[in-house]
């Protein structure tokens, strides 16, 4: 175990300034707040937090980070409180060492749930203090160390969120050495078997090629020596897990892989860097289509190098990555590299943020995926906006967008903004208008179509790579959603109050409101516009709130078919009676009514009628009683008759049965419009019988579907489903015209397309 000394010493070997009484405190305080508490291993816990510390000197960290590695633990698993810790330490420490603490005692229903709030508050601390960050990587990297003493399904667990989470995100940061070694440890737990081919392949390697490694580095500080260039050359081989990841992502086999050895050529300044280039150029072959220059376009975590891949000696690939001391010092640690909080000084936030792109970067992406995402939708999220690899793209100004590897331009157009994003219906990249589904590639430049009419598609949120454009979408399609059910909701209460001829006022509309188990009017019209509500119960508590009497008869339907295109059926139960306009009724009207009974003969029109549909009964004296749906054509010409009018409602019936009905649309005139559409409809399970197309311009078709659906909601559930489609509009249900030329297959007397069944 580290004495105290032995701590003060390593950080005074880098800051001759330290502040020995704050590092005696800390080791003092956590030891005895530690006391005799183990660890898995059986050593004292207390080993833990010193191991911490000890990571932290080799980042070079200021003294508040080394006694916050030594604290980081007491708040979390001793009876340490945040007080004491702002008491005995300040509130800098105190508030480090808190978010550090994992959320406890929370009501959650699944691991995955808790897992995303300690990410959250994590993520949030981070974003005010990025020693939260460096202390928690720090801690995360000595449990893996140690993580072969754990049960082996918490030993999977704790790797996979490793590989999910605190790896990316010290690469995020620029930490490639502890990115690997998280990823390396990682990688052995979830596959080793795939760690154990890929080291042992390594360790063949390394002594196959040992005298080619030592001919390289010779010949490239020779060489660049004769060109007046000072260079420090030193050899590496790649990590296994990040040659497993090019494996995987090229499809290739081990022994394909010929570049697993990687020079580092150190030059003093960014001239040098340009003219070994050059040099080396000029000595070897090149590999083509192997060139990054990194020092012009650096990476988002602050990553800047020149790589180039040669056939050296032997006819052997080697990756050289040319850069500066600076920019060596940066690779390697990352954010840790920017001497921000050396000599005792306090978080600068927004030096932090000019100096480092990194973290800059990492606030906006917290700031995003913290701003109201779900908890299911956070880790996810999370994870999409830390794992992966980078693109780098251009607006038509040259603005530079990063974005992750597989990103579209839905994605570049959300990067830009949420307004844009939502409004976006088409892109050109490299002045080509391509698909948006297009993965982008660096150096692409874009250009985002927009129309301030469109609303992004529920199946965006499938194409899309970013936690950002997810969100958003889901947002959009989430608000569209609620607004037609509003709509849908506040058209059903205007009707029923138009029906009864009564109004609502706030106080009776909030009664109805919480008679039905929701607390505003708002919420009780989407609730019956998404179906929660049946408009059955919506009038039975308005007719109690309203006083009214109960005057209704119901219809069963259907029962038999008969000639003409009617339907014959048996009433029961009651019927509501209505006329019009409110107007009185005539003496032929009144006739009617009192013919009403138990055995009234009734007909039905078929005019793409299904169940669901608001029927109404027209009723004459001595005659069966005529049933239409409500959008017939022919009620208009029955308004001012003396006739009377019955509304007539569908009895529920368990009979699994098709109804026909017709719907038009408006589509782009382009290859796969069809295919598109019929997949629509028939992913809400509805059937095609009929359809008629006819060219309304060289580049739209109007078409024409005569549809079995089961009921009104299916029919509803099959024009959203359309008006969602990218391509068509003025998706509806047809009119009796319409309908008409379906079942005539002619428009304009002439045949445009028939069924394949004829």
């Amino acid at each position: 175990m580290m004495r105290q000394y032995e701590l003060v010493e390593r950080v005074q070997a880098y800051n001759p300034d330290v502040d020995e009484d704050l590092l005696n405190k800390a080791y003092v305080y956590a030891m005895q707040k530690h006391g005799s508490q183990k660890r898995a291993s059986g050593d004292p816990y207390f080993n833990h937090p010193l191991e911490v510390a000890a990571i932290l000197t080799e980042l070079k960290l200021d003294d508040a980070s080394i006694a916050v590695g030594l604290l980081h633990d007491t708040i979390e698993d001793t009876d340490a409180t945040r007080a004491e810790i702002d008491q005995l330490f300040g509130p800098e420490i105190g508030a480090i060492v808190d978010g550090l603490t994992k959320i406890e005692r929370l009501n959650l229903v699944s691991r995955e749930e808790a897992q995303a709030e300690n990410l959250r508050k994590l993520l949030l601390a981070i974003s005010q203090d990025v020693r939260v960050l460096l202390v928690k990587l720090a801690d995360r990297l000595h449990n893996m160390r140690t993580l072969q003493y754990m049960p082996p399904e918490k030993r999977t667990r704790i790797a996979q969120e490793t590989m999910d989470i605190y790896a990316p995100l010290a690469g995020r940061m620029g930490m490639q050495d502890m990115r690997n070694e998280l990823e390396d440890i990682s990688f052995k737990i979830l596959q080793p078997d795939h760690y154990n081919a890929i080291t042992e392949r390594l360790d063949e390697m390394q002594a196959e090629y040992r005298e080619t490694i030592s001919t390289i580095s010779t010949e490239l500080s020779e060489r660049l020596a004769t060109e007046g260039i000072s260079a420090r050359v030193k050899a590496r081989v790649k990590s296994p897990y990040s040659i497993f990841n090019k494996i995987e992502r090229k499809s290739i086999a081990l022994e394909q892989l010929s570049d697993m050895i990687g020079f580092r050529v150190i030059v003093g300044s960014v001239e040098e860097c340009y003219r070994t280039v050059g040099v080396v150029h000029t000595k070897w072959k090149v590999v083509p289509n192997r060139f990054k220059d990194y020092i012009s376009v650096p990476k988002h975590n602050d990553y800047r190098s020149i790589h180039t891949t040669i056939v050296g000696p032997g006819r052997q690939r080697a990756e050289l990555q040319i850069r500066t001391e600076e920019m060596d010092k940066i690779a390697e640690y990352g954010i840790a590299a920017h001497a921000l909080y050396k000599d005792g000084a306090s978080a600068d936030l927004n030096r932090l943020e000019n100096e480092s792109q990194a973290y800059g970067s990492l606030r906006t992406t917290i700031g995003h995926l913290t701003a109201g995402s779900s908890t299911e939708d956070f880790l996810e999220y999370t994870k999409l906006e830390l794992f992966q690899d980078q693109v780098f793209c251009f607006t038509p100004r040259g603005r530079l967008i990063a974005l992750p590897r597989g990103a579209t331009p839905i994605d570049f157009a959300y990067a830009l903004h949420t307004d844009i994003g939502d409004t976006t219906v088409g892109a050109k990249i490299n002045g080509a208008i391509l698909p948006l589904v297009t993965q982008l590639r660096s150096g692409d430049e874009v250009e985002i179509i927009r129309d301030q009419n469109h609303l992004p598609p529920s199946n965006w949120i499938g194409i899309a790579a970013t936690g950002k454009a997810r969100a958003a979408i889901r947002r959009s399609v989430r608000n569209a959603a609620n607004q037609r059910a509003f709509a849908l909701g506040e058209h059903v209460l205007s009707m029923m109050l138009e029906r009864e001829g009564v109004s609502l006022d706030d106080s009776e509309a909030k009664a109805l409101a919480e008679s039905l188990g929701v607390t505003s009017r708002r919420e009780l019209l989407m609730a019956v516009g998404e179906g929660k509500i049946g408009s059955e119960p919506l009038a039975n508590e308005l007719a109690r709130i309203k006083g009214l009497r109960k005057r209704r008869r119901k219809l069963e339907l259907p029962v038999a078919d008969t000639a003409d295109g009617w339907f014959a059926l048996r009433s029961t139960d009651l019927f509501r009676f209505r006329v019009p306009g409110g107007q009185k009724p005539g003496p032929r009207a009144k006739l009617a009514m009192r013919q009403l009974d138990f055995h009234t003969e009734v007909q039905v029109s078929s005019e793409g009628v299904v169940p669901g549909d608001r029927l109404v009964g027209i009723m004459q004296p001595d005659m069966p009683m005529l049933v239409y749906p409500i959008h017939s054509d022919a009620l208009n010409e029955m308004h001012d008759q003396d006739v009377a009018w019955v509304d007539v409602r569908w009895h529920p019936s368990s009979e699994d049965k098709l109804y026909a009905t017709v719907i038009t649309m408006e589509s782009v005139n382009k290859p796969g419009s069809l295919a598109q559409i019929t997949s629509a409809i028939a992913a809400c399970d509805a059937n095609i019988n009929n359809l008629v197309m006819r060219m309304i311009s060289p580049d739209f078709h109007q078409m024409i579907f005569e549809i079995e659906v089961r009921d009104l909601a299916q029919l509803t559930d099959v024009l959203a489903t359309l008006k969602r489609s990218p391509g068509l509009s003025s998706v509806q249900r047809a009119g009796v015209r319409e309908a008409g030329m379906i079942s005539t297959l002619e428009w304009d007397g002439q045949v445009e397309r028939r069924n394949d069944d004829e």
